[in-house]
């Protein structure tokens, strides 16, 4: 899948492709302004917010460096029969925000289209899984002291000026369960200054940072965190521990009293980790993952007259002779060859209008796009679905 905004953070950050994700900090600008808009805006976050039912961590909201206590910006909303639904109420969180402060919205992929086609356009790039949490900061209002994350970021501020602070590693590598609690912060500035509008920063995972707009004055800013989780060494060991299972020695009870069997317990360990190597772990990984949301086909609604590829990673389109298999989401399908042409256009990751579609790939591209439609490889591109690819992402076959 081809996004806009992944070709303006290489460009950015002076990337040729994935391969640099955590190797090192980096920054950069974008000079795409109508692209740093087309993202998201603070008022497009607060919408958000308004139409959604959202509970703590998925919305929060901080003064003075302290978290603010929910009740003070939720409320009921009680219908006509005594149903209660817990929202944000708008008139406390503005107060709030005139008088300065920081909301946070986890996984703002979940509740906006663009960010969701944004967030599965990483996750091809960079075969991670990939959520992004937004942050809008308003006046003097202070961020997060000094921490670090178990992830890589990339940061993309599109919306007005934050002071950042950036410091070096204190562990290399730290992980969220690990055999150190890493709590000491590094004394090594590795840059401070001002993220402007359209600037974009990588973060490797374990750096410590803060961001803050103290002694801004009156002003706002909004920026993106896309949270990119690599796999491990230790994330290897564990899928191993579940293939170990398959092995009737590690079924077996220890024995504590004369510790027997453990030169053939390790000698099948060692057989396992040569049998299963980190390569077919990541592979294993891309396939396994769950199927994303999506809205359901049902005929009764209409006909299906445009759909995208859903899956978190790119399907594997694999020819054997007469037939095609294609593989993602922990499914195997099997088509007749000259589906091969449709399957190209529809697994693309771009949207798909069929009727034009015809043209480029045949006749049959409406019986594959439900086939993939049904196995749910594909999914029904709503109005409301198409508006995170308008502008960033071109239609396929166009």
């Amino acid at each position: 899948m081809e996004h806009r905004l992944i070709s303006a953070i290489e460009a950015a950050l002076g990337w040729s492709g994935a391969e640099e994700l955590g190797k090192g900090f980096v920054r950069g600008s974008m000079d795409t302004p109508a692209l740093v808009s087309r993202i998201m805006t603070p008022n497009r976050l607060l919408d958000v917010a308004m139409r959604r039912s959202l509970n703590r961590p998925q919305f929060r909201c901080f003064q003075k460096g302290e978290e603010v206590h929910p009740a003070i910006y939720y409320t009921d909303s009680v219908s006509p029969r005594g149903q209660s639904i817990s929202m944000v109420n708008m008139r406390s969180l503005g107060r709030l925000l005139g008088e300065g402060a920081t909301v946070i919205m986890d996984q703002a992929n979940v509740f906006d289209p663009t960010m969701e086609v944004a967030c599965r356009a990483l996750q091809w790039w960079s075969r991670e899984r990939v959520q992004v949490n937004a942050y809008l900061t308003t006046n003097d209002a202070s961020g997060f002291p000094l921490h670090w994350d178990d992830h890589d970021v990339v940061i993309v501020q599109l919306a007005g000026e934050k002071e950042w602070e950036v410091r070096a590693t204190s562990r290399a590598v730290p992980m969220y369960r690990d055999a150190d609690p890493n709590s000491t912060p590094s004394d090594e500035i590795i840059w401070s200054g001002l993220m402007r509008t359209g600037d974009v920063m990588h973060i490797p995972r374990g750096h410590w940072h803060q961001a803050t707009r103290t002694g801004s004055g009156s002003g706002k800013s909004l920026h993106v965190t896309f949270g990119i989780t690599k796999r491990t060494g230790a994330s290897w060991l564990a899928w191993l521990a579940d293939w170990c299972r398959e092995h009737e020695i590690f079924r077996h009870d220890l024995d504590r009293r004369h510790g027997t069997g453990t030169d053939a317990l390790i000698e099948v360990a060692a057989q396992l980790i040569s049998e299963r190597p980190p390569a077919d772990f990541l592979a294993a990984y891309e396939q396994a993952t769950t199927l994303p949301r999506h809205v359901p086909f049902l005929d009764i609604l209409g006909p299906l007259d445009a759909v995208v590829c859903t899956t978190h990673f790119p399907p594997q389109i694999q020819e054997h002779g007469e037939n095609v298999d294609v593989v993602a989401s922990g499914k195997k399908l099997t088509l007749a060859a000259k589906a091969l042409p449709a399957l190209r256009l529809l697994l693309s990751g771009r949207p798909v209008e069929l009727e034009q579609a015809t043209a480029v790939a045949g006749a049959e591209v409406t019986e594959v796009a439900e086939i993939l439609v049904k196995e749910e490889l594909c999914a029904v591109l709503t109005p409301e679905l198409f508006s995170g690819y308008t502008d960033l992402v071109t239609n396929a076959g166009s």
